[in-house]
């Protein structure tokens, strides 16, 4: 698999205030841009899995509402998970 738990420890320690602070903005959204990537990478070798395609696309509008969310309540802390994924925008 893919996503194992010390993973997702890791990607809550980096972007996250703490290990077990799951809930925070930073973390969500570095957890679906991870997951984002990799659902890109097996879209490219996979053109017609329908199934996967629909869920990268709900996954990329869950991230951007809690970018916009973000960007509304802290407008510093928006632009620093920005800069620190490499997303546009």
């Amino acid at each position: 698999m893919y996503l194992t738990a010390e993973k997702k420890r890791e990607i809550f320690e980096q972007y996250g205030s703490t290990v077990t602070d799951t809930g925070s903005a930073e973390g969500q959204i570095a957890l679906f841009t991870f997951r984002i990537k990799h659902l890109t990478g097996h879209l490219k070798q996979n053109k017609k899995d329908l199934f996967t395609q629909r869920s990268l696309i709900r996954l990329v509008g869950k991230r951007r509402k809690l970018l916009d969310y973000l960007k509304a309540k802290d407008i510093e802390r928006y632009r620093a998970i920005i800069k620190e994924l490499g997303l546009r925008k």
